[in-house]
């Protein structure tokens, strides 16, 4: 199992309808509207990295009010 937090940059006013949306997506195991650079953080997971990045591109990057994304994964020194 793989996990990453993916920090969103949103349009203005839309944080809280994008984190409301991401977090229905299957594999979304939290979304949180924040303050500072970024305006939601999600925490995701998925079988491989591969599947990560596809749950990434094809359906949290296409929410609407979307302006960026960063995905981080999570790593176990």
């Amino acid at each position: 199992m793989v996990q990453a937090y993916i920090l969103i940059q949103t349009e203005v006013g839309k944080a809280s309808t994008v984190a409301e949306l991401i977090g229905q997506i299957p594999g979304v195991i939290q979304a949180e509207d924040v303050t500072g650079p970024y305006d939601v953080i999600v925490r995701a997971q998925a079988d491989t990295v591969d599947e990560l990045g596809r749950m990434v591109v094809a359906k949290v990057q296409q929410v609407d009010g979307i302006t960026r994304t960063l995905t981080c994964p999570v790593v176990h020194l």
